[in-house]
């Protein structure tokens, strides 16, 4: 059994995560609020990422980082604080986790790092200032880091396009919002928080343990394709 640590993990894509993986693993979730289930494997801890302390935690063997922001505006409207908050929540709060458990994952059975980018980094969007900014920022960590913890620890990062979760919700809230979303995405399709959990389960596993420093995308083909 595996000593899996997730922040961010009480929604969204995150508890998507814990859901595929507390069944065989003994998963940490650090998040403001608490998951709507609850389990044996399964120990949470309620607090802020960027303000409290983080709790001790023997034994780690995976850490997957969650938390991100959607914070769309024209570039004459983004103040500079949203940057820096944007920043914060996406990089700043990624690199704390990881500087705090970086020891304990040293010592861990095939360690690694899962981090979260977004489509945005990769396809110029407009009103994606900020989080493009702070995601490119992620991205950048994840190759950064691979190198450096080779070959002890695996870093990868994630980058989907829109997922059907409550931090999206602003761009799935109606019928025609939903049916423009499909259109835009070659495959005629946008993520649910399952299809995200399950490629970073497979990511996390030993199935996976020849890949870091590596960018999905999870897209859609909205990348990739021009069709």
């Amino acid at each position: 059994m595996r000593n899996i640590l997730v922040i961010g993990g009480s929604k969204g894509i995150g508890k998507a995560i814990i859901t595929n993986l507390v069944e065989e693993n003994h998963v940490y979730n650090v998040s403001r609020t608490s998951p709507d289930f609850s389990h044996n494997n399964l120990t949470h801890f309620s607090l802020d990422i960027l303000t409290d302390e983080l709790p001790e935690i023997d034994k780690i063997d995976t850490l997957i980082y969650c938390p991100g922001s959607i914070n769309l505006k024209p570039i004459s409207r983004l103040k500079l604080e949203e940057f820096r908050d944007d920043f914060e929540i996406n990089v700043i709060g990624a690199v704390k986790t990881i500087q705090k458990y970086l020891p304990k994952l040293k010592e861990g059975n095939s360690p690694n790092i899962l981090l979260f980018s977004t489509v945005a980094s990769k396809l110029g969007m407009p009103f994606h200032a900020s989080v493009a900014a702070a995601k490119s920022a992620v991205e950048g960590l994840t190759k950064s880091l691979g190198a450096e913890l080779a070959p002890t620890i695996r870093v990868n990062a994630i980058a989907p396009t829109v997922t059907d979760t409550d931090l999206a919700s602003k761009l799935l809230r109606n019928d025609r919002m939903i049916e423009n979303i499909t259109e835009r995405h070659p495959l005629k399709k946008y993520l649910q928080p399952k299809e995200v959990a399950d490629l970073a389960t497979f990511l996390t596993s030993d199935k996976a343990k020849s890949i870091s420093g590596q960018i999905f995308e999870l897209d859609c083909g909205i990348v990739s394709f021009k069709i």
